[in-house]
C-alpha cells in the first residue's frame, strides 16, 4: 500500500502519523507485501514530508512487511544523504527496505528553492541530470562503496562502514521517460497509475520491450499504484471517497489547499457543474466499491496491465467522533481487501 499520511480536519500532525503507525502495523498483520510512503512538501492535507524518518517508524512498528518511498524526489536531496538514509535504515531492517526514487520536486516552486536553498536553475539541472545521479546513488548504496577522483585523487565512498545488504531500488514515474530510463538501467519500475489514469498502457508496454537485463534483476519488474475506497457497500464506500475526490479537485483547479475533511463535511460542500467531470473522472479511474466488486476491478487492472503487483492507496475518509489518531476508512480498505483475497 502506498501512504501520503493525510492530514483531516480533527487531526494534528502528530494524529496524522499515529493512524499511519497503526495502519502499517494492520497491513504487516493482514499480510500485505509493501509499504511505501510518499514525499510532499508544504501541503495542508498531507504530513509525509520526509520518507526516510516515517520509513524509520513504520519499519520499527512492524515486524515483515517491506516499507519503503514512494518516493523519494532527487531533484530535493543531495545523492549521498539519500544513499546514507537508506543504507543506513537497510542495516537496521535488513531485507525490508524498498528506495522508489522519482525526479519530480513533489511540491510548489518556492517549496523547492527552500528545500536546496538555491535557485531554479540547480532545479532544472538535477532533473537533466537524473539518470547520472541515480548511477551515483546506485552505486554509493553497494555494500562495497564507490570510488571517486576529486582534484586528481581518488577517494573511497561508503554511504555506511561495513554493509551487508542494500535497499531494493525503484525507478517511480508516471511518463515514458521513467519507464524507459528504468528499462535501461535493468532497474523496477512503478507506474503511478493513482494520480496519473493515462498512459500506463503505453509506459509499461515501453518498459518491457526495451528492457536491458541486470545481473540484480534479470527480468523486468513492475507494479502500478491505484487509489482505493472498500465498505461494506458500494454507496457507503462513494461517501468515504468523497474527501479525497474533494482534495484532488481543488489540487487540480488550482483552489486553496486545506485539511482534508471529514465525510460529513464532504457532503455539504457542492461542487460547480463546471467541475463535476473533473471528479467524475478520477471516480472511474479509483475502484470505490464493495469488497467483492473492488477485488475484482483490481484483478483486472492487474491482468489488463500484466504486473507483478499492484499498489493501493487506501483514500477512505473518516466520520464525524471518530478517534482522530486512527484510519477508520483506510483501515477498513486493508481489511476487507485482505479477507477476499483467498478469491483471486
Amino acid at each position: 500500500m502506498l501512504d501520503l499520511v493525510p492530514v483531516r480536519s480533527d487531526q494534528t500532525s502528530a494524529d496524522a502519523v499515529a493512524a499511519s503507525v497503526r495502519l502499517a502495523k494492520l497491513a504487516d498483520e493482514l499480510g500485505y507485501h509493501r509499504y511505501w510512503v510518499a514525499e510532499h512538501h508544504n501541503m495542508p492535507a498531507v504530513a509525509a514530508t520526509n520518507p526516510p524518518v516515517l520509513i524509520g517508524l513504520l519499519a520499527g512498528a512492524t515486524q515483515r512487511i517491506r516499507v519503503g518511498s514512494g518516493g523519494m524526489m532527487l531533484p530535493n536531496h543531495a545523492p549521498l544523504v539519500v544513499a546514507e538514509q537508506f543504507a543506513l535504515l537497510e542495516a537496521a531492517f535488513p531485507g525490508r527496505i524498498d528506495l522508489g526514487v522519482g525526479r519530480a520536486p513533489g511540491t510548489d516552486p518556492v517549496t523547492a528553492w527552500a528545500l536546496r536553498h538555491s535557485g531554479p536553475a540547480d532545479a532544472d539541472d538535477t532533473v537533466n541530470r537524473f539518470p547520472e545521479i541515480l548511477d551515483n546513488l546506485a552505486a554509493m548504496m553497494d555494500p562495497a562503496g564507490v570510488s571517486v577522483t576529486v582534484a586528481g585523487r581518488r577517494h573511497a565512498l561508503n554511504a555506511t562502514p561495513a554493509a551487508g545488504s542494500a535497499p531494493e531500488l525503484w525507478v517511480l514515474g508516471s511518463s515514458q521517460y521513467a519507464a524507459g530510463l528504468a528499462a535501461s538501467k535493468g532497474l523496477p519500475y512503478v507506474f503511478a497509475h493513482h494520480f496519473a489514469g493515462t498512459g500506463t498502457r503505453e509506459a509499461l508496454e515501453l518498459y518491457r520491450s526495451t528492457y536491458v537485463p541486470s545481473e540484480e534483476h534479470p527480468e523486468p519488474r513492475t507494479f502500478l499504484t491505484v487509489n482505493a475506497a472498500v465498505a461494506e457497500t458500494a454507496d457507503e464506500a462513494e461517501r468515504q471517497a468523497l474527501p479525497q475526490l474533494l482534495t484532488m479537485l481543488r489540487l487540480r483547479t488550482g483552489a486553496p489547499l486545506a485539511p482534508q475533511q471529514l465525510v460529513e463535511e464532504a457532503e455539504l460542500t457542492p461542487i460547480a457543474d463546471a467541475q463535476r467531470p473533473i471528479v467524475d473522472s478520477m471516480r472511474e479511474r479509483w475502484i470505490i466499491d464493495d469488497a467483492a466488486g473492488a477485488l475484482k476491478r483490481l484483478r483486472a487492472l492487474a491482468d489488463e496491465f500484466g504486473v507483478d503487483e499492484v499498489m493501493v492507496n487506501p483514500v477512505g475518509g473518516a466520520h464525524v467522533g471518530e478517534d482522530p489518531r486512527t484510519a477508520p476508512g483506510r483501515e477498513q480498505t486493508l481489511r476487507l481487501l485482505a479477507a477476499g483475497r483467498a478469491d483471486w
